[in-house]
């Protein structure tokens, strides 16, 4: 009797352990299998007319796009066109206009982007050498302007030993202009771009405004304008805190 009870306790241990290694090898391989899940990432292209995926903890391609495009538009309508000095000379008596030289006289102006100053509560990763890109190509396809090379831009950095900063000194500004001319490239005007942003915390919720502003110095006169864009967003830990700080119809979801 003795010897039944214990081949029924020893077969009853050995199940109790079975089923317990099946059950710690099944939640196992579950887990593996969540986990090959999770590692799967899918990709799309996107249409032109697909919106700009809104980022939910940074700034993203929907924040900095319309940012350089306003910036860089509103620059741009206020900048004067290539100067064209005018002489005058005279043939049989009659006076007779003619372009005499000028700093600008000889085509579009050319613009030296130095490059982006950050100074928002944001890293830009990668974005910074992408607004870097867009507003220089935008420079570009103006008219009136034409760019400097990046790699011109900072070879002559290098060679001056001078921090993008640093220009705004009349004495570095001739120095630079001076080593871009050597490289054959006279600058007419200094292009510096500055990222900032300003945040308002409201219980689990905050607003971010983020502003661009562009900076065009002319390297003859001195003179200098300013031309910035705004763009407001909102962060929320959950959908109904976005509905309750900016209401139920903002479609900009992220």
């Amino acid at each position: 009797m003795t010897l039944k009870r214990s081949r029924l306790f020893n077969l009853l241990i050995t199940n109790v352990v079975a089923t317990t290694f099946l059950s710690t090898a099944a939640i196992s391989l579950s887990m593996l299998g969540a986990a090959g899940c999770a590692s799967h990432q899918y990709g799309h292209v996107l249409a032109s007319n697909d919106s700009d995926l809104v980022g939910s903890h940074a700034a993203g391609a929907a924040t900095w796009n319309p940012l350089v495009d306003e910036s860089v538009a509103k620059l741009l309508s206020r900048c004067p066109p290539a100067i064209q000095t005018v002489g005058f000379d005279t043939i049989d008596g009659m006076p007779v206009g003619g372009p005499i030289g000028s700093a600008l006289a000889n085509g579009p102006a050319t613009v030296c982007f130095v490059g982006i100053e950050n100074k928002s509560a944001e890293e830009l990763g990668d974005f910074k050498d992408q607004i870097y890109e867009q507003i220089d190509s935008q420079i570009n396809s103006a008219e009136t302007f034409r760019g400097i090379s990046r790699r011109m831009v900072d070879a002559a950095l290098v060679d001056t030993r001078l921090r993008p900063d640093s220009l705004f000194l009349p004495d570095n500004r001739n120095r630079f202009a001076a080593s871009l001319g050597r490289q054959g490239t006279p600058v007419d005007y200094l292009l510096y771009a500055t990222i900032t942003s300003g945040t308002t915390d409201r219980n689990k919720s905050s607003q971010r405004d983020y502003t661009l502003t562009l900076e065009m110095v002319n390297l003859h006169s001195g003179d200098f304008m300013k031309e910035s864009a705004k763009l407001r967003k909102g962060y929320s830990k959950t959908r109904a805190g976005k509905w309750w700080n900016w209401g139920l119809f903002d479609q900009a979801d992220g």
